[in-house]
């Protein structure tokens, strides 16, 4: 059986604010029950900066209805929001935000980052909040490098970092940090040339790999650096193997099976819902 059933190769890189050139890996039109909890996704490759007094980012916009994960690889990342909580961000360090009912916040390279430059590679995930959390209190978690499970296969040639939801080897159970409102798997996984992981999936969910940089093998085809794989959800394990050292995001999720209406920062249920949002936000009650 082929596992991969889609491939999507990024081919439009595009800026959010001045400081994230953006590769979409899960573009907007792919939305919809078979990518389930992910929404979108947007990788900004290693792109090198030159040092600026300016902290260049995004500045204070809405949401509601859903999550943003910011996964960093190399780089630093300053976090302010309406609800008062401020963090920086550096290497192998996650923020993983809930809009909920409503947030403005704002996203910059921290001041140190700006002042001497250097290479940002990081991802921003947005994720789906079932219906009966849409209006949840907005949150906000920093899972820092100690707080994330490591796990380093035996012979130590695979790396899995497990953000959310469970791995397993063996009988021991590691635990992700992060507190999600739905059943999911995120794990930032690194592999050695040559090295070889089989990864168990759960049935029934649906599975996406991201390959941010390296070329791996599975079922005997090769696939390369920004390319987006869409797994059978009937596979219960997928083989990786790495031609050249390789960095991917496997994300799995258990699908929430509900409408799903975005417009611009807003996801929800349905469209009177998003209208609904703007009245809301145009009339202050995201502050």
């Amino acid at each position: 059986m082929t596992q991969v059933q889609k491939v999507y190769t990024s081919d439009r890189s595009t800026w959010v604010g001045d400081g994230f050139p953006t590769n979409s890996m899960l573009p907007m039109h792919e939305i919809g029950n078979h990518t389930s909890p992910f929404l979108v996704m947007g990788y900004t490759g290693q792109y090198r900066f030159s040092p600026s007094h300016h902290q260049r980012g995004v500045g204070l916009h809405p949401h509601r209805g859903f999550e943003t994960v910011t996964i960093v690889y190399d780089g630093e990342l300053e976090h302010r929001d309406s609800k008062g909580n401020h963090g920086k961000i550096g290497p192998n360090e996650v923020q993983w935000m809930t809009a909920g009912k409503g947030i403005l916040h704002e996203e910059h390279h921290s001041e140190a980052f700006a002042k001497t430059g250097g290479v940002l590679d990081m991802v921003q995930l947005w994720v789906n909040l079932p219906e009966h959390a849409k209006m949840t209190e907005p949150r906000y978690q920093e899972l820092t490098e100690q707080n994330i499970p490591e796990v380093l296969s035996h012979d130590e040639q695979t790396k899995i970092r497990v953000i959310a939801g469970q791995y397993q080897i063996g009988s021991t159970v590691y635990q992700g940090p992060a507190q999600t409102f739905s059943n999911m798997n995120v794990y930032d996984i690194r592999l050695n040339h040559g090295a070889r992981l089989p990864l168990n999936l759960m049935p029934n969910w649906n599975h996406l790999i991201f390959i941010l940089d390296g070329e791996v093998e599975i079922d005997g085809q090769i696939y390369t650096a920004i390319q987006t794989l869409y797994l059978d959800p009937k596979s219960t394990q997928v083989e990786i193997f790495a031609h050249r050292t390789a960095k991917i995001l496997c994300l799995s999720g258990e699908p929430l099976n509900e409408p799903i209406v975005a417009h611009g920062p807003f996801v929800m249920n349905t469209q009177e819902e998003i209208v609904q949002a703007f009245d809301d936000f145009r009339n202050g009650n995201f502050a």
